[in-house]
């Protein structure tokens, strides 16, 4: 794939941030993460949500305008705007028990040291196991399906098992029909 607009989506643990850096690095064009956006800044992080105008505005304040870049995580239900400005979607997917070990070992890392609510973890791992739970009323695998078989853009399917450079290296030989600059 050409050096485009892409969008990185998955289930919380299944790798799109950490994908999304790589791409971007290799492709040398600005990251930008959907929690980012999402989220306003606070201490702990992840408690107050941004308006969902703002977090659009912000996003084309920042980078949508711009002739490449990657997007990671998902938008599902506030960012369709953005996402019909992409010119592919590649979405992660990776065996729930791995995707669950990531996601606990990578709060570990980013909660050290740093202040953090308790009740707030619990309630997002409670929300993050039910993704592949078909009958979860939430954001979900089935949901994303919906979502991706509406959104009208190519769509490259990745376990994230692989390696990041395999992943790289299979997005930047995908060649989408119609995508790209």
């Amino acid at each position: 794939m050409n050096v485009s607009r892409l969008h990185i989506l998955g289930a919380s643990g299944s790798g799109t941030t950490t994908l999304g850096h790589a791409l971007a690095a290799r492709w040398a064009v600005p990251h930008a993460d959907a929690d980012d956006y999402f989220w306003m800044p606070t201490t702990p992080p992840f408690l107050q949500k941004r308006d969902e105008m703002q977090r659009v505005a912000l996003m084309r304040e920042i980078f949508v305008s711009r002739p490449a870049w990657v997007l990671s995580g998902s938008m599902l239900g506030w960012g369709e705007s953005v996402v019909a400005e992409c010119d592919a979607i590649v979405f992660l997917t990776l065996d729930p028990t791995e995707r669950l070990r990531r996601r606990e070992a990578r709060e570990v890392i980013r909660r050290r040291g740093q202040p953090h609510d308790d009740e707030a973890w619990r309630v997002f791992r409670r929300w993050a196991e039910g993704y592949d739970d078909p009958a979860f009323d939430g954001r979900s695998r089935v949901e994303h399906g919906r979502w991706l078989a509406a959104i009208g853009k190519p769509v490259l399917r990745l376990d994230s098992r692989s390696t990041v450079t395999e992943m790289v290296d299979a997005v930047c030989g995908w060649a989408p029909a119609g995508a790209g600059p």
